[in-house]
C-alpha cells in the first residue's frame, strides 16, 4: 500500500525551485565545471557538414507549419544523433524510459519518462527532451534535470540536451559532493552560419567521454 505521506510529482510539472528544495540541486558558475562543450571538439567531415546544412534547410521550411515533438525528433534529432555516432556500437537508444527519484529527507518522489535516452552499458550519456518548436527551452530544463538526477551511477557526471528543434542547450550534472549543474551557451538554427555543426561536435565529444568512462 502506498504511504499517504509520500508526495509524487510528475517530472513534466517539476520546477527548478522544487528540485532545489527537495533534492538540494543548485546551479554552479564555476568556469571549469563544464568544459566539455567548449574544448577539443571533434571536427565534422565535409559530408557531415553538407548533411547538416540540408537538415537546417529542411527545418526552416517545415517550421513555417506547426511542429510537434515527433516531427522535431525526426527532422532534427535523428540526423544529429546519426552524425554523432549514437546509432552505432557501443551505444543504443531507449525511448519513453521511465525514471523515478525519491528524496531521502521528505519522501517526495518524482516520476516521468525520458523522451530519448542514449545508453552505453552501465553509462547514460545524454537525456534529450524535445519540445514543440514554439516552446521555450525553459519548459524542458527542469524535466531533463529531474531525469538526470535518476542516473544510476551518481559518482559519474551526467549530460543532457534540451531542444525545441530551433534552440539547443546542453546540461552537465554532478551529484558529488552535492547535486549541482551548469549550462552551455544556447545554440540556434536561426543564427548565422550553421550552429548544428557545434551541436553535433558536442554530441560527438560526449560520446567519446562515455566510451572513455566505461
Amino acid at each position: 500500500m502506498m504511504n499517504p505521506s509520500v508526495q509524487t510529482i510528475s517530472a513534466q510539472e517539476i520546477t527548478l525551485h522544487q528540485l532545489s528544495e527537495t533534492f538540494g540541486l543548485v546551479p554552479t558558475d564555476e568556469a571549469q565545471f563544464f568544459p566539455e562543450w567548449q574544448e577539443n571538439l571533434p571536427e565534422l567531415s565535409p559530408v557531415e557538414q553538407q548533411w547538416l546544412d540540408q537538415v537546417k534547410d529542411d527545418y526552416l521550411h517545415l517550421s513555417q507549419y506547426p511542429m510537434l515533438e515527433p516531427i522535431v525528433k525526426m527532422v532534427v534529432l535523428s540526423p544529429l544523433l546519426s552524425v554523432a555516432g549514437f546509432y552505432r556500437s557501443p551505444f543504443y537508444l531507449a525511448a519513453e524510459h521511465e525514471v523515478r527519484i525519491t528524496s531521502q529527507d521528505n519522501g517526495t518522489t518524482v516520476r516521468g519518462k525520458i523522451d530519448i535516452l542514449i545508453c552505453q552499458p552501465q553509462f547514460w550519456i545524454t537525456v534529450i527532451e524535445a519540445k514543440r518548436a514554439e516552446y521555450s527551452l525553459k519548459v524542458g530544463i527542469p524535466q531533463a534535470l529531474a531525469y538526470m538526477m535518476a542516473y544510476p551511477q551518481p559518482e559519474k557526471p551526467a549530460f543532457g540536451l534540451v531542444t525545441n528543434g530551433t534552440e539547443f542547450i546542453f546540461i552537465k550534472l554532478s551529484q558529488q559532493p552535492t547535486p549541482h549543474y551548469s549550462f552551455s551557451n544556447e545554440f540556434s538554427v536561426l543564427n548565422q552560419g550553421n550552429e548544428l555543426y557545434r551541436v553535433a561536435g558536442i554530441l560527438k565529444k560526449l560520446g567519446q567521454i562515455a566510451q572513455s568512462l566505461n
